[in-house]
């Protein structure tokens, strides 16, 4: 057996995060190791705190790289230096409360990686409004048999859609087989949050071929494209921009301009292409912050839907 190589010191904005196994490989398909997560993170620095700046993080761990456990990981592991910040959050469905990592600085994330992390999976919402979301999130989720052209042509709906609005979508991959839109909101209770995604759903599902609101699995054609209304749920969370997926190849969920959606494929975002492309065009969410959007008019069309006679949005499923 090998022996583990010598652990490093990274510098980051003045904190000195220690980085043990630093030759460990990660992703088997293509030799990338944790130092290679390191490196990628600090290139895309600004990028990746912007998306989970003050927002509470679920992290995906991989302890022993991607051939081994996954490990979701709520509370902060143990261990963290005083700096890292975190935000206490409830649950009361369990009667318990966790302490999760709340990033204001990269030192934060990097020290995340050193643990193991290599997923960042942000709440839509920031620690001084925990149960008011600020972010509305538009999560295209295609089916078995759905293919890229069909999330692609869904996307063209969507931002159809945002437009007649006033809505200024900041579009990202999935960093698997979708595509997700984010647009910032002024803050909501969950609920209204997601009845209003909702709304929009319908909207899209109504205007778009092979897509489908349906909630159950079982009533939905394995070709279609769901559009995931729940991932507005409170606890419901999903990959940042700019995190690198628990994927062989290291796919990242990437920012995207509109005008690239139809030409580019899933595949073309790596933790190793990435860097290059963000030093090229920088943050594309950089300015999400400064389009926020009123949910009203969607609020206005879940009336309209719920009069002519659609059901209510069952209960979120249970993300534990």
């Amino acid at each position: 057996m090998a022996s583990p190589s010598p652990a490093i010191e990274v510098e980051v904005d003045g904190r000195v995060v220690r980085v043990s196994n630093p030759d460990r490989v990660y992703f088997p398909e293509t030799g990338a190791t944790k130092r290679d997560l390191v490196d990628y993170y600090l290139a895309v620095g600004d990028g990746i705190v912007n998306a989970l700046w003050e927002r509470p993080c679920m992290l995906h761990r991989f302890p022993t790289g991607l051939a081994g456990e996954k490990v979701h990981q709520k509370r902060l592991p143990k261990g963290a230096p005083a700096w890292v910040e975190t935000v206490r959050l409830t649950f009361p469905r369990w009667n318990r409360t966790a302490d999760e990592l709340c990033v204001t600085e990269l030192g934060s994330v990097i020290w995340a990686v050193q643990m193991s992390t290599v997923e960042f999976h942000p709440w839509n919402s920031r620690r001084g409004h925990v149960e008011e979301p600020d972010e509305w999130r538009i999560d295209l989720d295609p089916g078995p048999d759905c293919d890229w052209s069909t999330v692609q042509r869904t996307t063209g709906v969507v931002h159809e859609v945002l437009d007649e609005l006033g809505a200024v979508g900041h579009p990202k991959t999935s960093g698997g087989r979708g595509l997700h839109v984010y647009v910032r909101t002024t803050p909501r209770p969950f609920a209204e949050v997601r009845r209003a995604a909702l709304a929009f759903a319908r909207e899209v599902e109504r205007r778009a071929d092979d897509v489908t609101t349906a909630w159950w699995r079982k009533d939905r054609d394995p070709a279609d494209l769901f559009v995931d209304y729940n991932q507005n749920s409170r606890d419901h969370t999903i990959a940042a921009a700019y995190s690198v997926r628990g994927t062989p190849r290291g796919t990242v969920s990437t920012p995207v301009r509109w005008d690239e959606v139809d030409d580019c494929e899933p595949d073309d975002f790596t933790l190793a292409t990435v860097p290059a492309r963000y030093a090229e065009l920088g943050d594309l969410h950089a300015r999400i912050d400064e389009h926020p959007f009123d949910l009203a008019p969607l609020l206005e069309w879940a009336d309209r839907d719920e009069r002519d006679g659609a059901a209510a949005p069952p209960e979120p499923e249970d993300p534990s």
